[in-house]
C-alpha cells in the first residue's frame, strides 16, 4: 500500500476515531456511562466542548509549521479535517450554551452578545469557523480561486478571538487560558517570522548579483 492510501484507508479513520473520543466520552459522562459531568453539568459541557474546540484550532494551526520542520508534506493531508472537528466543537460549545443554557431563549441569547464582550467575540469566532468550514470542500477552493487563501487566512482572528473568550471567561484561573495565548502567540510568531525571512530573501539575492564583479 502505497503512502497515499495508507493516509486515506488507515490514518485518517485513526485520526477522525481520535478526533472524536473527546465527544463519546463527554455523551458516555452525560448519561453516567464513562464518567460524571459534577455538579454543574452544563458549566462543564461548556467547558469541555470549548477547550476542544481550541485545541483541534491551535493543532490545525500546528500542521502548517509541523510540515516545514519536519519536511513531511503529507501532514497537511490531515489539516481540513482537523479543522472541522475544531468548528464542530467550536459548535457544540455555542449548542450546549443556546439549549441547556439558555432554553433557546433567542433574546437573551441575542442579548448576551451585544452586551456581554467576552460573549460577543466568542460569538464572532463562530461565525468566522462557520464560514470556514462552509468553504472548506475542494468545489469551493475550485470556485474561490485566489479568493479561497485569503478567505481562510480568517482563521487566524478566530483563534485570536477564540483564546480572549477563554481568558475572558475564566475571570480569575487564568493559568491555562494564558498557555494557550503562549502556544498562539508562538504559532503566529512563527508564520510571522517565516514571513519576514522570505521577504528578506529576494532583496538579499539582489544586493549580492549587485555587488558581484
Amino acid at each position: 500500500m502505497n503512502t497515499l492510501r495508507q493516509i486515506r484507508f488507515v490514518w485518517k479513520p485513526l485520526l477522525f476515531a481520535a478526533c472524536l473520543l473527546p465527544f463519546v466520552l463527554v455523551v458516555g459522562d452525560a448519561f453516567d456511562i464513562t464518567g460524571r459531568l459534577g455538579a454543574n453539568p452544563v458549566e462543564e459541557l461548556l467547558h469541555r466542548c470549548g477547550l476542544w474546540g481550541l485545541n483541534f484550532l491551535l493543532i490545525t494551526l500546528a500542521v502548517s509549521p509541523a510540515r516545514q520542520l519536519t519536511g513531511l508534506a503529507w501532514i497537511t493531508r490531515f489539516r481540513r479535517m482537523l479543522g472541522l472537528f475544531a468548528f464542530f466543537y467550536v459548535l457544540l460549545h455555542f449548542l450546549v450554551y443556546l439549549g441547556l443554557d439558555q432554553r433557546f431563549a433567542f433574546r437573551p441569547v441575542l442579548e448576551d452578545v451585544i452586551e456581554r464582550p467576552y460573549i460577543t467575540i466568542g460569538f464572532a469566532a463562530l461565525l468566522i469557523l462557520t464560514a470556514l468550514a462552509a468553504t472548506s470542500t475542494r468545489g469551493m477552493m475550485r470556485r474561490l480561486g485566489r479568493r479561497w487563501k485569503t478567505l481562510h487566512r480568517l482563521v487566524y482572528p478566530a483563534a485570536v478571538l477564540g483564546v480572549w473568550h477563554f481568558y475572558w471567561q475564566v475571570k480569575l484561573d487564568t493559568l491555562d487560558a494564558t498557555l494557550y495565548a503562549a502556544a498562539l502567540a508562538a504559532l503566529l510568531g512563527y508564520r510571522l517570522w517565516r514571513w519576514r525571512r522570505a521577504r528578506r530573501a529576494p532583496s538579499q539575492s539582489r544586493a549580492g548579483s549587485a555587488s558581484a564583479p
